[in-house]
C-alpha cells in the first residue's frame, strides 16, 4: 500500500437475518459489493474494507451473528478476486476472532478491530471488552501472521470505560501490538479533531495512525499533514449520504486531493 493511503469502505447492504434484508438475494449483495469495489478501485483508492455496515441494529463482541461472519467472508473473497489493491474486513461491533477468520477465508490483508483493548459501552447497549489476547493467539494458531490489525482508539458509537482517555487507550493498543491505530469522531461521518490525532501519535510514535471517520475533500489535506492515512465511506457516496451508492465523481475528487496532499509532504 502507498504512503498515506486512502482506504475506502465497501458497505454491504443488510445481510440475511437482519431486519433490512428484504426484496433481494445474498447474490445481489455480492454483486453490489463487486460493483462498488470496482468503482472505488478504478477511481484510484489505495485499499478497501468490506463491512457489514447495514446489518442494523448491530450485535456486539462475541454476539456478532455467524451469518454476518460467513456472508462478509464470501463477499470479501469476491472483492479480493476482483481488485488489485489491498482488501480488509470489519465486523461491527468488534467481531474480534470472527473478523480474523473471515479475513483469512477471504484472502484479505488486514482487519479493523473496533475494541482491541480496554472496555466500552456500545450504542446498542452492552458492555464490551478488548479482544487482543484472543485475537493475537488466534492469528498465531491459524498461521495468518500477514493479516494486519488496525485497532480503533476510542471507537465511534461507543463510550469508553471511565478513566480510559484517548492517550491511555492508544498506549494500551500500542503495547498489545496493534499494527496501526485508527482515530475517529463520535459517530459515522463525524471527523476527529487534529489534536486527537496528535495525541495518538505522541502516545504511539512507532505506529501508523489513520483517520477513520469524517474525511472529505475539504479536510483531507489537513488530515494527511498529520495522519498516516485515511478511511473514507460517507463522503464518497452520492450527496455525501452514507446510505447512498458510491459516486465515482466524489471518489475522483477525493483521490486527487489526497495525491496533492502527498506531493506537499
Amino acid at each position: 500500500m502507498v504512503d498515506k493511503p486512502v482506504i475506502a469502505m465497501v458497505h454491504l447492504p443488510p445481510l440475511p437475518g437482519s431486519p433490512g434484508f428484504e426484496g433481494y438475494s445474498f447474490e445481489d449483495v455480492v454483486e453490489k459489493a463487486i460493483e462498488e469495489a470496482g468503482i472505488l478501485a478504478d477511481n484510484g483508492v489505495d485499499g478497501l474494507i468490506v463491512e457489514n455496515m447495514w446489518s442494523l441494529p448491530y450485535y456486539a463482541g462475541s454476539r456478532v451473528p455467524l451469518t454476518d461472519v460467513v456472508c462478509v467472508a464470501v463477499a470479501a473473497r469476491e472483492v479480493v478476486k476482483t481488485v488489485d489493491i489491498p482488501v480488509g474486513v470489519n465486523l461491527i461491533h468488534n467481531g474480534g476472532v470472527s473478523t480474523l477468520t473471515a479475513a483469512m477465508a477471504a484472502g484479505a490483508e488486514f482487519i479493523r478491530v473496533c475494541l482491541f483493548t480496554g472496555g466500552a459501552l456500545w450504542d446498542v447497549g452492552g458492555f464490551d471488552t478488548g479482544v487482543a489476547a484472543d485475537l493475537l493467539r488466534a492469528r498465531k494458531y491459524l498461521g495468518c501472521h500477514g493479516i494486519r490489525i488496525f485497532a480503533d482508539v476510542r471507537k465511534k458509537h461507543s463510550v469508553m470505560f471511565p478513566g480510559v482517555d484517548l492517550e491511555i487507550h492508544a498506549r494500551w493498543c500500542d503495547f498489545y501490538l496493534a499494527d496501526a491505530l485508527i482515530v475517529t469522531g463520535s459517530m459515522t461521518g463525524v471527523p476527529p479533531s487534529i489534536e486527537d490525532i496528535y495525541t495518538v501519535k505522541r502516545a504511539a510514535p512507532e505506529r501508523p495512525v489513520i483517520v477513520g471517520s469524517g474525511v472529505d475533500h475539504s479536510n483531507i489535506d489537513e488530515f494527511l499533514r498529520v495522519a498516516d492515512g485515511v478511511i473514507v465511506g460517507t463522503s464518497l457516496k452520492y450527496e455525501g449520504l452514507t446510505q447512498n451508492p458510491v459516486d465515482p465523481k466524489r471518489v475522483k475528487i477525493l483521490v486527487e486531493k489526497a495525491r496533492e496532499a502527498r506531493e506537499k509532504q
